[in-house]
């Protein structure tokens, strides 16, 4: 990678040591020859610790500038560790007034500053202090390099990183465990797992856990979860943020219940879990909807550190609840939150996006504003998202413009495919080929998906075919894309160009992911895909489909065979039907879940027409409640109807 960062690429400002602290017109920082020691920050004022204590308590903006002000007041040095923990608070314009003001500013100084601003959202100006700090013949010590090797991290800076690679070995930092797990992380980031691996093998004291947990965590990153595991399992001792390194990777990878069976063997050997710990552990419970399971970690997460929610586990259980089908639960837990973030916010957004609650999310997103907190473009996609599920065009119109008008937020291509998405639902396909001529950006596949999905929906096939073809260009490896035109042409009965589309994906070897569905009973998940005979109950199973079938046709159902793309005997896209992965998990929960409670299920794949009107008439059938999350939203079948209208 070209370097393009150096200290002539910064605005003028940062290079001015003139500014002055309009606040207070006594703000002034001179060292005191007298009060300090010129290589090490002085702490003798008696006042020092109060300081200290106070900066530990009062982190607002307002208030440090208060602390700094009594700083001046009781005689504290600028060199000081109270003026270092300024530097490093989140108000950078104010730090960056006070550092300006240091004349011959220290190693430690600068140390502050670069972490500081490494934290920021401009994580690149850290390393134009570090060039800075050389610039002004100061020495980089072990304490200068984490923040910047971070950043190198965040940036995919790779020539930079190798620089400082560089100088931390002429100058002998590299015997610190510390910096070389850093560097372990960084060149981690960078894909290049034969320099950390080489990194590890050089460690002079590779008993040490932090080298090892970087190790794990880099090819955890890279997915590969086998050589992660095997140094995890060599590690010669394993603290709990080495046991939150192998379970996030299991997670982060979509191998969740790997990630519960190292979570299950950490709390045999006695190790209390952290907050990363069970926040990926809350994420597993989401992707799952093992709500159960989800339920047992909150309980766990108030024992381990009480009622009041740290944001993270707040909004990792939102999240959770949302995902599992608890709505309710779900908006308790936001509401209880003392501390909300953006993101805490996003994930409650994103949860009425999930139920196509459009007004629910368009009154959270005004109580939002009233607080005074500044939305995202996250914040607009479970907004756009919530809209388009639930039908309300117009809003959805004013909101995206909104985006830019409004919010000087301008939108990405996420944000157009949920327009577009979200016209296609309504049948508004001409709209939807409109907005995407008039797009700024390039269209990429995943917009032309969503007219392509509005197209099979409602039938045009005449739009679709040309759609549906310039789609698997874009994308000739997503079996979705070929199954979406493959959709439109069987519904027209075109079985000769639904066979030719199939024999291209065969062709290609482009693989199609079968229909998986899970669901948990008694805290454990089981899952099906279409057509499965391997769960051990599956005679009992099978059995309860065809009782199912049975008071389904007794009931007056009429089977949907449109969703069935072979051209078969009606009586063959029937059965097909039948063993569709929702239904076999339905009768699994009708045989094994307790009765009266809801039946709860999550699918990978959207739900089919016909399996939607099905269960539809079961929740009648069996009154039972059925809650399905398809990979578009959740539908509550409750009494022969669906939350989703059967609009989805």
């Amino acid at each position: 990678m070209r370097s393009v960062l150096n200290r002539y690429t910064f605005p003028a400002i940062f290079q001015s040591r003139t500014c002055h602290f309009k606040s207070s017109p006594h703000f002034s920082i001179q060292p005191n020859p007298n009060s300090y020691h010129p290589n090490t920050p002085s702490c003798e004022n008696p006042c020092f610790p109060s300081f200290l204590h106070l900066l530990k308590i009062y982190k607002t903006p307002s208030q440090t500038k208060q602390i700094h002000a009594q700083t001046i007041t009781h005689g504290i040095s600028p060199n000081s560790l109270i003026v270092s923990r300024i530097l490093q608070s989140s108000d950078l314009n104010n730090s960056l007034l006070i550092f300006n003001q240091i004349e011959n500013p220290l190693p430690f100084h600068y140390n502050s500053i670069i972490q500081a601003y490494s934290k920021s959202d401009t994580p690149e100006l850290a390393i134009y202090f570090y060039l800075r700090m050389l610039g002004d013949g100061r020495k980089p010590n072990n304490f200068t390099f984490p923040s910047l090797i971070g950043v190198c991290a965040h940036l995919f800076a790779v020539s930079e990183g190798t620089q400082l690679h560089s100088y931390i070995l002429k100058t002998g930092f590299d015997s610190d465990q510390f910096l070389r797990s850093s560097l372990i992380h960084m060149y981690s980031s960078f894909g290049d797992m034969d320099c950390a691996q080489k990194l590890f093998d050089e460690a002079s004291a590779r008993e040490n856990v932090v080298v090892w947990t970087a190790l794990v965590n880099g090819y955890s990153k890279l997915g590969d979860l086998e050589m992660a595991r095997k140094i995890f399992d060599e590690m010669p001792e394993r603290d709990v943020v080495a046991w939150s390194a192998m379970v996030s990777g299991y997670v982060q990878n979509g191998r969740f219940k790997e990630g519960f069976s190292v979570f299950n063997v950490m709390q045999g050997e006695g190790v209390k879990a952290n907050e990363s710990v069970l926040v990926s552990i809350l994420s597993a419970c989401a992707h799952l909807g093992a709500l159960d399971l989800g339920r047992w970690a909150h309980l766990y997460v108030e024992r381990r550190f009480g009622a009041e929610l740290r944001v993270n586990l707040g909004t990792a259980l939102v999240d959770m609840y949302a995902k599992c089908g608890d709505l309710c639960a779900s908006i308790a837990v936001f509401e209880g939150l003392n501390c909300k973030n953006v993101l805490s916010w996003n994930a409650m957004m994103g949860g009425f996006a999930l139920y196509g609650y459009g007004r629910g999310a368009l009154g959270l997103f005004s109580k939002m504003l009233r607080v005074g907190l500044r939305p995202d473009g996250v914040t607009f996609l479970g907004l756009l998202g919530a809209f388009s599920h639930g039908g309300m065009v117009n809003e959805g119109r004013i909101f995206f413009e909104a985006m830019t008008d409004v919010f000087t937020i301008n939108p990405m291509l996420e944000h157009y495919g949920c327009m577009v998405d979200m016209l296609s639902r309504a049948g508004l396909l001409e709209d939807a080929t409109e907005l995407i001529e008039n797009m700024p950006l390039e269209p990429d596949a995943s917009v032309w998906g969503a007219l392509l999905g509005g197209c099979r929906v409602h039938g045009n096939i005449v739009l679709g075919t040309p759609i549906g073809e310039k789609v698997i260009d874009f994308e000739p490896d997503h079996a979705g894309r070929y199954v979406l035109l493959s959709n439109i042409y069987a519904l027209a009965k075109r079985w000769d160009d639904a066979k030719h589309v199939r024999r291209l994906m065969k062709e290609r070897g482009v693989q199609m992911r079968p229909g998986c569905s899970s669901i948990e009973v008694d805290g454990s998940v089981h899952e099906f895909v279409v057509g499965d005979r391997q769960h051990p109950q599956a005679r009992e199973i099978y059995n309860k489909v065809e009782e199912m079938d049975m008071r389904l046709r007794m009931a007056g159902h009429f089977v949907d065979t449109r969703n069935v793309l072979y051209d078969l005997d009606e009586e063959d896209k029937e059965l097909q039907l039948s063993y569709h992965s929702e239904r076999l998990a339905i009768a699994f929960g009708l045989i094994f879940a307790d009765v009266g409670m809801p039946i709860r299920i999550v699918k990978n794949l959207r739900v089919c027409g016909d399996c939607h009107s099905a269960t539809k008439m079961l929740s009648k059938i069996y009154e039972r409640d059925i809650v399905v999350r398809d990979s578009k939203r959740f539908h509550h079948f409750k009494g022969g109807s669906c939350s989703c209208m059967d609009y989805w």
